[in-house]
C-alpha cells in the first residue's frame, strides 16, 4: 500500500511557516509492543553523523517492540537499512546488500525496511516499488517516529508500505534513544540544510533548516553528564547555522558556551560550513578548555570558480582568512576537510589551486571524493567533460599529499603527553586500548582495563599516518 511518495518539487520548497515542535509523535502502544517478542533485528546504517544518531533512535523503537538486536543482518527476522544518498558508492552498497537479503528470503521469513536519505529521492523510491516489492517498509527522514505503526501495516497486510513525506519538516522531540557509546553521544542541535550547494542532494532528503530549542538540547546533554558520558558532539548538517532560522535566537556561539557551562569534559561539533562560522564562535572555543580543538572545515576546491560554480558562498581567500584566524586564537588547533576533485568543467590548473590550498593548510586529515552526480540537484545538469581516468589521476595525487600532511601532523606529536578518551580494545592489538585526543587523532594505547571510560595523560611514542601508539604516563 502506498501511503505517500516523495516529490523533489515539493521537498525544495522553502516557507516561512512556523516549524512545529512534537512532542507527542511516539506512541507505542500495548500490542505494537508486543511485536517483535521472540524475534531479533539488525540496523545497517550508511553514511554521516546524523544517520548513525537516528539509528540510535530506530534500534530504541525496534526494542520498544520488543525485538533483540543481532549484529549479522542474515541472523535477524528483521533487517532495516537506515541509508545515505550522498555518494553512488554508497546507493550501489545499499542495492547490493538487498539482493543478499533477497536472496535470504527464499530460505527464511525475514521483513526488510529501508529507511533515510535514499528513500526521500524519487527514482530510487521508482525502482523500489517496481523491482524490488519484497521491501516490505520505506519511511523517509521525517517520519522515524511512524516505524511501529508502518511495520504492523505490513505484517498484517503482506504488502509492501511506503511513507516518505516531502515537506520542509518539524522537529520530533521525546523519541527515545539506545546509545552505541557509553562515554561518547551524538546531540542533534539542527536539522536539515537550507545552503542547497550545488552537488548536494541534503536540503532535499532533510528538509529545510530547523534548529532545536536551546533547553531540549540542555536538557539532553545534561542527562548525559549525570549518566557519566564524558563526551558530546553536535551535529548538524550545517551546525554552525544553529539558530539562524529563528529570528532573535541564541547564536552557535551562545549554544557552544552554554553547553561549556555543563561541566561536561570533552565539547565537539561538525559539520561547519564556512560561510557561517564567526568570530564569536572562535572566542567562545578559545575560552572554553572543554571544548576540544578540532574542527572539520570543508573546503571543497581550492578554485573560486569553481567554489561559484558549487553554490558554496565564499572564496578561497576568505577560507584561508578564516583557517588562519583559528590558527592563531587556538594554536594546537587541528583542522580536517572535505575536497571533491573532478567537479563538471574543472581544469588542471584549478585543481592544482586546490593542491595549493592543501600545501597552505597543511589538513591534519581530509575527506576526498571523486564528484558524483546526484539527480535533480543542479550539478547534474552541468557538462563533465573530465574523463574517469583524469579524475581517478586527481584524486591520487591528491591523497598523495593529504597522507604527506596527516603523517607529519602526528609525527609533530611525537614524545608529546597528550590527553586521550579511552573507548576500549583496540581493534588492531588486543592487548592495547584504543581512544583519540582532543584533537580527534586515533592513538593505541598501553594503560589498563580500568581506564576504560576516563581521559588520561598518554606520552606518544609512535607516529603512523592514520594513528598514534602511545603509553599512560601518571
Amino acid at each position: 500500500m502506498k501511503k505517500s511518495l516523495p516529490d523533489y518539487k515539493e521537498a525544495r520548497r522553502r516557507t516561512k511557516e512556523e516549524v512545529k515542535v512534537i512532542t507527542d509523535a511516539y506512541i507505542m502502544d500495548n500490542e505494537l509492543s508486543k511485536l517483535g517478542i521472540g524475534k531479533t533485528y539488525c540496523t545497517v546504517t550508511y553514511g554521516c553523523q546524523a544517520n548513525v544518531r537516528d539509528s540510535e533512535t530506530i534500534s530504541a523503537i525496534m526494542e520498544d517492540m520488543s525485538f533483540t538486536r543481532v549484529e549479522d543482518m542474515k541472523e535477524a527476522d528483521v533487517v532495516i537499512f537506515n541509508t545515505c544518498a550522498i555518494r553512488e558508492n554508497a546507493h550501489n552498497k545499499v542495492f547490493g546488500n538487498l539482493g543478499i537479503i533477497k536472496n535470504l528470503k527464499e530460505k527464511k521469513d525475514i521483513l526488510t525496511i529501508l529507511c533515510g536519505c535514499m528513500a526521500q529521492e524519487e527514482s530510487v523510491i521508482k525502482m523500489l516499488t517496481e523491482k524490488y516489492k519484497w521491501v516490505d517498509v520505506i519511511l523517509g527522514t521525517h517520519n522515524i517516529h511512524n516505524l511501529p505503526k508502518l511495520l504492523s501495516e505490513a505484517i498484517d497486510k503482506n504488502e509492501q508500505v511506503v511513507e516518505v513525506f516531502s515537506k520542509e519538516g518539524d522537529i520530533v522531540e521525546n523519541l527515545p534513544v539506545r546509545r552505541d557509546n557509553k562515554y561518547k553521544a551524538f546531540v542533534n542541535i539542527m536539522y536539515g540544510c537550507d545552503k542547497f550547494c550545488t552537488y548536494c542532494i541534503v536540503p532535499y532528503t532533510r528538509g529545510k533548516q530547523r534548529s532545536r530549542r536551546i533547553e531540549d538540547i540542555l536538557k539532553e546533554v545534561n542527562e548525559l553528564l549525570a549518566n557519566g558520558y564524558k563526551e558530546v558532539t553536535l551535529i548538524g548538517q550545517n551546525v554552525n547555522a544553529y539558530g539562524k532560522d529563528i529570528e532573535n535566537y541564541p547564536t552557535m556561539a551562545n549554544l557552544l558556551e552554554e553547553v561549556a557551562k555543563t561541566g561536561i569534559e570533552r565539547i565537539r561539533f561538525v559539520t561547519s560550513h564556512p560561510w557561517d562560522f564567526t568570530d564569536e564562535m572562535i572566542d567562545v572555543i578559545a575560552k572554553y578548555d572543554n571544548i576540544m580543538p578540532y574542527f572539520h572545515l570543508p573546503v571543497q576546491s581550492g578554485s573560486n570558480r569553481i567554489l561559484k560554480l558549487m553554490g558554496r558562498r565564499y572564496t578561497k581567500e576568505s577560507y584561508l582568512e578564516l583557517f588562519h584566524k583559528i590558527k592563531e586564537r587556538i594554536p594546537n588547533a587541528s583542522v580536517t576537510t572535505d575536497i571533491i576533485v573532478g567537479f563538471p568543467s574543472e581544469t588542471e590548473e584549478e585543481f592544482m589551486e586546490t593542491m595549493e590550498v592543501v600545501e597552505e593548510c597543511k589538513y591534519d586529515g581530509a575527506f576526498t571524493f571523486i564528484y558524483s552526480p546526484r539527480e535533480n540537484t543542479p550539478a547534474a545538469s552541468m557538462k563533465d567533460d573530465i574523463t574517469l581516468e583524469e579524475k581517478e589521476d586527481r584524486l591520487q595525487r591528491l591523497n598523495a599529499l593529504v597522507n604527506k600532511y596527516y603523517r607529519e601532523n602526528n609525527e609533530k606529536l611525537l614524545g608529546k603527553i597528550v590527553p586521550v578518551l579511552i573507548e576500549g580494545p583496540s581493534d588492531k592489538n588486543s592487548n592495547l586500548y584504543s581512544g583519540y585526543t582532543d584533537t580527534m587523532k586515533l592513538v593505541n594505547v598501553e594503560c589498563d582495563k580500568e581506564d576504560i571510560g576516563t581521559v588520561i595523560n598518554v606520552e606518544i611514542t609512535e607516529a603512523k599516518t592514520w594513528s598514534l601508539d602511545g603509553k599512560k604516563v601518571k
